[in-house]
């Protein structure tokens, strides 16, 4: 199965992400003067419920009968990436099935996968490949709901590329879509993906494990000013993972940052605990200046919710980088009120709705 790159056709638009028993939903429509606007957001949670009983809530929400865009969340597929296999483009996809046939955590015969092109291909050097592997079970899981509220599914996405689409619309706003671009969007309570972009491209992605209670710490607020430990950092040296296929290194990491150990309640607990994310961040940041030292950082962006700004406001303190907070309000008009984790749930949702294009390896 292929994950196509076209726009759905009805004046509404659907996107929706369909995991561990949670929807989430944007009901949207082309703005009056440009932009989007925003006709629903929420989030549904099946809890104890029987499916059926989640198709009627949805019916009753009026997202019935539509035209629909899916996004997996990433705990649904694994990205990697690999050398561009030497075979006609039409063979890339059979081409990169048999070189992760190793690195992908179920049979390779239960893999529904697509591939991209890192980057924009204007750099020198062997050209390398994402590879976007999901288990055919947890893609036929969102099909399935589809089918139950016959919704016409055009796209299916993934989250690393519709964040990708939210910094290339801030970029060109800002004036520099030339330039790399990093964003981290904390979307639950769990997880932090990091995407760095340029020219409307991906470039490099790694998922980031929070630690427990992350949302709710007083980030680098510790007893007495604690100042981290010299124990808490790792040389970027000794961090590079050695991911290979076939004996050639890539030297980039497309895993989840292993869970720091649980520390004890407490202001200290927190701080180093919050340290642990902070170096990660850092971690992941001096790889792409000494894998791209030709294409410098323009500034980070992030998405935390509410305290978006509070989080921007720390990793510039901490790291020396112009930091800002993710602002969408300029182009998605009438953003609900929801929830705080709900809305940043749905956040990436925005990004599939910015697909405007075909695409082409």
């Amino acid at each position: 199965m292929r994950w196509p790159w076209k726009r759905a056709a009805s004046q509404d638009q659907l996107v929706v992400s369909w995991s561990d028993k949670t929807l989430a939903y944007v009901r949207a429509r082309a703005g009056v003067g440009g932009g989007v606007e925003i006709l629903q957001m929420g989030v549904e949670r099946q809890g104890a419920d029987g499916l059926d009983a989640l198709v009627h809530r949805l019916q009753t929400l009026g997202l019935k009968g539509l035209g629909a865009q899916v996004m997996l969340r990433p705990e649904q597929y694994q990205i990697l990436q690999i050398d561009v296999p030497p075979v006609a483009p039409e063979e890339l996809r059979s081409a990169a099935r048999f070189q992760i046939r190793d690195m992908v955590e179920a049979h390779i015969d239960d893999i529904t996968l697509d591939v991209m092109r890192v980057g924009d291909g204007q750099q020198k050097g062997t050209p390398h490949l994402f590879v976007v592997a999901a288990a055919t079970a947890r893609v036929r899981e969102v099909l399935d709901l589809g089918e139950a509220l016959h919704w016409a599914v055009s796209v299916i996405d993934i989250q690393e590329t519709a964040q990708r689409n939210l910094q290339t619309l801030l970029a060109r706003r800002d004036g520099r879509l030339e330039r790399a671009d990093a964003t981290l969007l904390v979307a639950g309570d769990h997880q932090a993906v990091l995407t760095i972009s340029a020219n409307e491209e991906l470039f490099y992605t790694r998922r980031l494990e929070l630690p427990q209670g992350f949302m709710d710490m007083s980030w680098g607020q510790g007893a007495g000013g604690l100042a981290p430990s010299s124990s808490a950092f790792t040389p970027v040296d000794e961090y590079v993972p050695d991911y290979n296929v076939g004996g050639v290194s890539y030297g980039n990491d497309y895993t989840v940052a292993p869970a720091a150990p649980e520390e004890g309640p407490g202001d200290q607990g927190d701080a180093e605990r919050s340290q642990r994310f902070l170096v990660e961040v850092q971690r992941s940041l001096d790889l792409w200046d000494r894998s791209w030292s030709h294409m410098p950082l323009a500034g980070l962006r992030v998405s935390a919710g509410a305290r978006s700004v509070e989080l921007a406001a720390w990793l510039a303190r901490e790291m020396g980088l112009p930091v800002s907070a993710m602002d969408l309000g300029g182009h998605f008009h009438g953003l609900p009120a929801v929830a705080d984790a709900d809305q940043a749930y749905c956040l990436p949702l925005l990004g599939v709705l910015l697909r405007t294009e075909s695409r082409e390896l």
